[in-house]
């Protein structure tokens, strides 16, 4: 099923502006110190950006933005960390091999990483602009698990863009792209925008924040009555050079590429966040309304954010032919 088009959010006329910028790779390694805090390498791969704290375990009372001395991100006052799953091609004789990250119009000289969105809107008639997210804040949106569409459509906006050319921004889908797309495939992570005012995290990493009951953030759907502080909702855009592999794909027409934890339907689609901004940052950003760029805020070069890099905590190959995911993940 094709999801309807979401326009950009600056042309949503209840949407005022946005922060959009890049953030280059950090790290790609089996790590998730939200869902197995402490566990040395977890289940399945991630790609993570953001700030140079990223660790097996992130204490939430201790801020990113106090333990981090570099950010990979655009807005140097920006040490969260951000990170999706990644992508592998399937040959045809079995073997794996990581699909690589590109950037996004604008930031292509950016390694790797993904583009991140923070859109404010009005939270009410009388002005009041969105919550920023506070000190010790988490959550995650999506389930690996996911194998089928009805499972998918508990989370909205979490889709595909199957990019014909680089400003491609129609037709998404809640699957895999059928087909092989010219200039790469786009994953769109969008997360709730609704807060419960109390918790910074749940149990799950997801019963403290909501959707909009009716609507969507882009056409300032009302919170529900449990939730109802309104955050800047928050979006990942993440180009996997998918066009790398044109050439090999199955003669019998089915999709080749899987996600890191096993999925080649591409309903398992998530992302997790912990936010790390320096003090009010980005409080100010959304009070003052920027536009993409932001005086408010401090900013470095993409050139600097790419020298800001982790090595793995344990070593492991994820780019060279696997003939097993990383962790043995299972495919189906």
């Amino acid at each position: 099923m094709i999801v309807k088009t979401f326009i950009l959010a600056l042309l949503v006329p209840s949407i005022d502006a946005l922060l959009r910028f890049s953030c280059s790779q950090l790290v790609v390694e089996r790590l998730d110190p939200l869902v197995n805090p402490g566990v040395t390498q977890s289940p399945h791969v991630h790609q993570i950006i953001g700030g140079n704290s990223f660790n097996i375990s992130m204490d939430p009372s201790v801020s990113p933005a106090d333990q981090a001395t570099c950010t990979t991100c655009t807005f140097a006052e920006d040490f969260s960390n951000y990170w999706t799953a990644i992508l592998y091609f399937k040959a045809r004789n079995g073997t794996f091999k990581r699909v690589p990250q590109k950037g996004n119009v604008g930031f292509e000289s950016s390694n790797g990483g993904m583009t991140v969105y923070y859109t404010p809107t009005l939270a009410s008639a009388a002005g009041k602009y969105v919550t920023a997210f506070q000190k010790g804040f988490r959550m995650i949106v999506g389930n690996p698990t996911y194998r089928t569409e009805a499972e998918a459509k508990k989370f909205r906006q979490l889709t595909y863009t199957c990019l014909q050319n680089m400003n491609t921004r129609t037709d998404e889908t809640l699957y895999f792209p059928k087909k092989s797309c010219p200039a790469g495939i786009m994953v769109n992570v969008r997360f709730p925008t609704c807060w419960d005012g109390k918790n910074l995290d749940s149990p799950d990493h997801m019963s403290h924040v909501a959707y909009p009951t009716s609507g969507t953030f882009e056409n300032n759907g009302p919170c529900p009555s449990t939730h109802p502080v309104k955050l800047p909702q928050l979006f990942y855009e993440v180009i996997f050079a998918t066009e790398k592999f044109a050439n090999e794909w199955p003669t019998d027409g089915s999709q080749p590429f899987v996600w890191s934890f096993g999925d080649t339907t591409g309903y398992g689609n998530h992302g997790d966040y912990v936010f790390g901004w320096k003090g009010d940052a980005l409080q100010k950003a959304m009070d003052t309304n920027c536009n993409i760029n932001c005086p408010a805020l401090k900013t470095q070069s993409i050139a600097t954010g790419n020298k800001c890099a982790q090595s793995q905590k344990v070593k492991e190959d994820v780019d060279g032919w696997l003939t097993e995911l990383p962790g043995g993940m299972p495919v189906g």
